[in-house]
């Protein structure tokens, strides 16, 4: 396995990137559950890590509190937006191995925001389509070098497959 190149100052690019693509369906999961503040805090928390880029344990801790809300939502769109939280607040820990798996880390924050967009949208593919479009839009020069040094997933089936496939082919031209 070979090791892959990333600085701090990518992985804080990464972090914003990331950061964005959340923020954009963020409201999403709050107007479904108001009282859960979770998603909303690694938000927070990847932001202080965008102005320190000092990966800390809070950090990660808000990641994971955003992925247990995200299975305690009862609607699917509020689930894919936690995710997307969840994601975004994990970015700053890809590890440089050059995986496929850790090409998923890169996908993780948009397409689940992506996914979020669709599902708010009653099943509206060219709502999910529009979202992955602004993320590849705003993607700086480092994401894109991040993930052209990993291996690309295997194709997958279903949803979150088909918007993971076209966001890497799109992020890696």
């Amino acid at each position: 396995m070979d090791d892959v190149t990333i600085t701090d100052e990518d992985r804080r690019l990464l972090g914003l990137w990331a950061a964005g693509c959340a923020e954009r369906v963020l409201p999403l999961f709050e107007a479904r559950a108001p009282e859960d503040g979770r998603p909303r805090a690694a938000l927070d928390s990847l932001g202080a890590f965008t102005r320190t880029g000092k990966r800390t344990a809070q950090l990660r801790s808000a990641a994971w509190a955003a992925l247990k809300a995200a299975g305690e939502a009862d609607d699917p769109v509020a689930t894919a937006a936690a995710r997307a939280a969840c994601y975004a607040a994990a970015a700053p820990y890809i590890h440089a191995l050059a995986t496929p798996h850790q090409a998923r880390h890169v996908h993780a924050p948009a397409i689940h925001a992506a996914l979020a967009r669709e599902l708010a949208a009653g099943g509206n593919l060219g709502a999910g389509d529009a979202e992955l479009r602004w993320a590849v839009e705003q993607a700086p020069p480092a994401v894109r070098g991040i993930l052209r040094q990993l291996p690309a997933p295997a194709p997958g089936r279903g949803r979150l497959e088909a918007l993971r496939e076209r966001l890497d082919g799109a992020l890696r031209h």
